[in-house]
């Protein structure tokens, strides 16, 4: 009876652990090279360790994730300089990917540079995020952490967008409420419209804004349609991946100079090249002129290998 008991309990322990398996499998690296020597380096390795541990043991979903499904993703916050005592300015470099279905490739979900992210940082301090209270009370130090969840709901957003059409909706509105209700100090950037045009305001703005609805159909269309039918048939998944470019042309050409667009097709040119470069020729010409006026810094590429 008590070894019954024993296993009905290791049993249950088991089940829920599976139950509340985490979403992310995060690698967090803090550089702080042109720190000068006077600060303790230490302080960023407890910082490093601190992230990995928010990102990686805490539940962003009420979903169960198996080990297999985990999110991979990579936090790079690049010290620029010491702003005052505990205070610093950095870059954040967030990079996640999905895997395409039956192949080892992975295709990228985010590759974003962030170069306004400031924070201040005391060592050992409690690094924990609560939606609830965005802004903590100290702005700078939540700035810190309200960052991270911001990046983290986007990432969980676009993973669920290419899966199910606005699947990811949920979380595009919780990046928006941190945006809401984002710290406020004279040190901190990236949160309003007027700090650029390329920040954490205009992501969220672009991807929860319904003159951008079409954006969630590409999303889909372009990650589950076509990349995840590229195994089973090429012809149909390149069908499916020209439809998604003809789509991002028109949203583009509606909406020049916006953020969503810019976004999407960063770093994506050799992806795009290998989905078309064993098309039929007229394919290949549509998918070149479209590239072309979509990521004009790589039009060239697109001529020369896609002609």
């Amino acid at each position: 009876m008590l070894k019954r008991t024993i296993f009905c309990c290791l049993f249950v322990i088991i089940a829920v652990g599976t139950l509340q398996a985490q979403e992310l499998q995060a690698k967090v690296t803090v550089l702080a090279q042109r720190v000068n020597s006077s600060v303790n380096k230490n302080i960023f390795n407890t910082l490093q360790t601190q992230l990995t541990n928010l990102l990686n043991n805490r539940k962003w979903t009420n979903d169960a994730y198996k080990p297999t499904e985990k999110i991979q993703c990579n936090f790079l916050v690049n010290i620029a300089s010491v702003v005052e005592d505990n205070v610093y300015q950095a870059t954040l470099t967030v990079q996640a990917a999905r895997p395409v279905f039956n192949s080892a490739y992975q295709s990228p979900l985010i590759n974003f540079q962030d170069a306004d992210f400031t924070f201040k940082y005391i060592e050992f301090q409690p690094v924990d995020f609560n939606e609830n209270q965005v802004q903590g009370t100290d702005a700078v130090a939540a700035n810190l952490t309200a960052t991270f969840a911001y990046y983290v709901y986007m990432i969980l957003g676009l993973d669920y967008d290419s899966f199910s059409i606005k699947g990811g909706a949920n979380y595009f509105t919780k990046a928006q409420n941190i945006v809401n209700n984002a710290p406020e100090a004279r040190e901190i950037n990236g949160w309003r419209s007027f700090d650029g045009v390329r920040n954490r305001y205009w992501l969220a703005e672009n991807i929860n804004n319904t003159r951008f609805n079409v954006m969630h159909d590409i999303l889909y269309e372009y990650y589950r349609s076509a990349l995840d039918s590229m195994y089973t048939s090429d012809n149909t998944a390149r069908v499916s991946a020209l439809d998604a470019i003809t789509k991002l042309q028109t949203l583009n050409q509606e909406n020049a100079g916006s953020m969503i667009v810019q976004f999407f097709i960063q770093n994506r040119a050799q992806e795009f090249i290998g989905i078309f470069k064993n098309a039929d020729p007229m394919t290949r010409a549509r998918a070149s002129d479209i590239l072309s006026q979509v990521d004009i810094s790589n039009s060239n590429n697109y001529k020369s290998q896609l002609r």
